[in-house]
């Protein structure tokens, strides 16, 4: 019989979840470890939120087209496209490059 636990919430019970929270996670201590020790590096909470979003979201498409698209080809098309357009906001909201 497989009873689900219910002392933890039901997004913990997927280890994609916790493994994307925590590779998200991970990546924002880099920013905010560099603004301890430089000035130039100014990150306000809405650059941390907007950027733990954009790579929480991207984290979660890669791991369901990684689940659901078995031939490699689409498969890296498909993640290739996920991640240029990650790219694509990221530039656009720290440079505004594209008006």
């Amino acid at each position: 019989m497989n009873e689900m636990n219910t002392d933890r919430p039901p997004m913990l019970e997927h280890k994609s979840f916790v493994r994307v929270a925590g590779v998200v996670g991970l990546i924002l201590l880099i920013p905010l470890v560099a603004m301890q020790f430089s000035d130039d590096v100014v990150w306000s909470w809405f650059d941390f939120a907007a950027m733990g979003v954009l790579l929480g979201g991207t984290g979660l498409m890669l791991e369901l087209v990684v689940r659901n698209v078995r031939d490699t080809r689409y498969r890296l098309a498909i993640a290739g496209a996920i991640v240029l357009t990650l790219l694509v906001v990221w530039v656009q909201l720290s440079a505004g490059i594209i008006d």
